[in-house]
């Protein structure tokens, strides 16, 4: 059965409004992150391994972010985690299919996640800022492991909704790019 013509119009205008925000919120983002910003890019979670690697080889990576880098860290691994578990909290429907599902496109066709590197995972405990950078690297390196080897259904993202593997793995590499394109390796 076909929609009545004012609720198809109703639809595309909430459509139009998502994509337009996504849009204008991607440029804002990446202007207000510039001056720290290294534009890091990965197409796969395995392409994140070897950075982490070489920012984690001597002293603590420096960053002018408010969150340090093991806070950092186990925020990445939240968010991997959370897409073999479920996230604690879900942005409601009309947002995952309008300004979410718009937003992880912008995101894919740029081949670049940018967004606010400290705001927390909605409903995600608080970061540990006593949390050493060893630990954090541990639960990062074994939730990415972890995902690599899932074989059952991924959880709905809590601002993009349902995504298949390859596609939330895209979207963990990006998030994965954003935050460690932030901090420089020290010597």
């Amino acid at each position: 059965m076909q929609q009545p013509a004012s609720r198809r119009r109703r639809k595309l205008v909430v459509i139009s409004a998502g994509v337009a925000a996504a849009a204008i919120g991607g440029f804002v983002a990446s202007r207000g992150s510039a001056r720290d910003d290294r534009d890091l890019r990965f197409a796969s979670i395995a392409d994140a391994r070897a950075e982490l690697a070489r920012l984690a080889r001597g002293q603590t990576p420096t960053s002018s972010t408010s969150w340090s880098w093991a806070q950092t860290l186990i925020h990445c691994a939240q968010s991997i985690e959370y897409s073999m578990t479920g996230f604690p909290q879900m942005k409601p429907a009309l947002f995952q299919r309008t300004l979410g599902s718009a937003a992880i496109a912008a995101f894919s066709w740029r081949g670049r996640m940018t967004h606010d590197l400290a705001e927390p995972i909605p409903g995600a405990p608080s970061l540990d800022v006593d949390a050493t950078a060893a630990g954090a690297m541990a639960r990062l390196q074994a939730s990415m492991q972890s995902f690599a080897q899932w074989a059952g259904p991924l959880r709905p993202h809590f601002a993009y909704g349902e995504l298949a593997k390859p596609a939330y793995e895209r979207a963990h590499a990006m998030h994965l790019a954003n935050h460690l394109s932030a901090f420089a390796a020290t010597a």
